[in-house]
């Protein structure tokens, strides 16, 4: 269902207005009875995941090496 509502009316009941959209009505906004504008619910658009986008990555083992000690201290804030 969507209802046409002065541009007055919605200044002044806007958080019902609001109410009423994201219970997943449509308002459309008029200004001396001409249509300018719609409220519509948002939708969050949900990010693709790309499946194997990091295949053949490989980590070499002396990633996994202990820092030298001027380095670690760098990252202790030391």
């Amino acid at each position: 269902m969507t209802e046409t509502v002065n541009v007055h009316e919605a200044k002044t009941h806007l958080s019902k207005l609001l109410g009423r959209v994201e219970a997943g009505e449509e308002i459309i906004l008029a200004r001396a009875g001409k249509p300018c504008a719609r409220l519509v619910p948002y939708e969050q658009k949900q990010a693709r995941r790309r499946i194997g986008l990091l295949r053949g990555l490989e980590v070499p083992p002396e990633f996994f090496d202990p820092l030298p000690d001027d380095e670690l201290a760098e990252w202790e804030g030391e």
